[in-house]
């Protein structure tokens, strides 16, 4: 049996739910302002359901994005707020790692309008330089294009701890990127950056399987977290969108998500989880399975 490290699932989802906040376009990062302590409780939640990863609130704690509702001057503290509430969490439970999200720049599933890689690695090394002393690794997250891939990982390419690059591929075809190119456009680049775990995020859960046969050849560890949206809306693709754009699915509860998460474990998946729409209750039934097929989770 496999050694295999279970992800959180939803965050900001999960903080717009708790919160009783309407959606903005800041998704949950403005909760941190003033009840950060609703995302300490998630992080805290998702521990006892069995996760061993914490994922920083950063996802949406970006220049660009807090520039557009009157927040860049809070940047810092809005990263800080986010960090403290994880790693108070880990703390808490005496076990576990922190994963500092590196979330995409401007808007997410839109690689038409990501910033080139000799821009975008400046942002994220300024991100990474300030999350670095409470991570315990980066996960760059809803990768779309190759584009996208470069720059990060330029970014964080000064950190001496893991990273992990997570990429989103069509609702359609879990073997291309968002972006219409191949999943397999991303292997040069994890040759030449090797980072220390590639996943599939933030897509249905039915395509996943497909592209990680695809990662399988990249010669890193791999695994997956999907989301729980019905198909990404041509409303979210819009400028500025909240979530209210994006569906939740009614047939996608504990027993089915870990449905397929066992299937990416057999097929040699060794990081699994959940992203939007895929809560506590979804990562401990998988724990659950995990434990009862005779894994180990780490």
């Amino acid at each position: 049996m496999a050694e295999i490290t279970l992800l959180d699932g939803s965050i900001g989802q999960e903080v717009v739910k708790r919160s009783g906040d309407r959606a903005t376009p800041l998704w949950s990062t403005a909760v941190m302002l003033d009840r950060p302590e609703v995302v300490g409780g998630i992080h805290a939640d998702y521990f006892a359901a069995g996760a061993t990863i914490a994922t920083t609130n950063t996802y949406a704690v970006l220049r660009d994005r807090l520039q557009r509702a009157g927040l860049e001057g809070r940047f810092e503290e809005l990263l800080e707020k986010a960090a403290v509430q994880a790693v108070a969490a880990r703390n808490t439970h005496g076990s576990g790692r922190v994963a500092a999200a590196l979330g995409p720049l401007i808007a997410s599933y839109r690689p038409d309008i990501c910033p080139p890689h000799d821009e975008a690695k400046h942002i994220y090394a300024e991100l990474v330089a300030l999350l670095e002393p409470s991570a315990d690794l980066f996960l760059i997250e809803t990768v779309s294009s190759a584009e996208h891939a470069k720059g990060a990982l330029q970014g964080c390419a000064e950190t001496d701890k893991p990273v992990w690059l997570a990429a989103s591929v069509s609702d359609e075809d879990g073997t291309s990127l968002r972006s219409g190119e191949p999943l397999s456009a991303l292997k040069p680049l994890i040759g030449e950056f090797q980072p220390d775990a590639v996943l599939l995020n933030c897509s249905r859960p039915e395509v996943i399987s497909a592209g990680l046969e695809i990662a399988k050849s990249f010669g890193r560890p791999f695994g997956a977290y999907a989301n729980g949206f019905t198909r990404i809306s041509e409303g979210f693709l819009q400028d500025a969108p909240t979530v209210d754009a994006l569906e939740q699915r009614r047939d996608l509860g504990p027993a089915a998500y870990a449905d397929f998460a066992m299937a990416w474990v057999a097929q040699g998946a060794a990081i699994v989880g959940g992203c939007c729409e895929v809560g506590p209750h979804h990562i401990s039934e998988l724990a659950r399975r995990l434990r009862a097929a005779g894994h180990r989770i780490v």
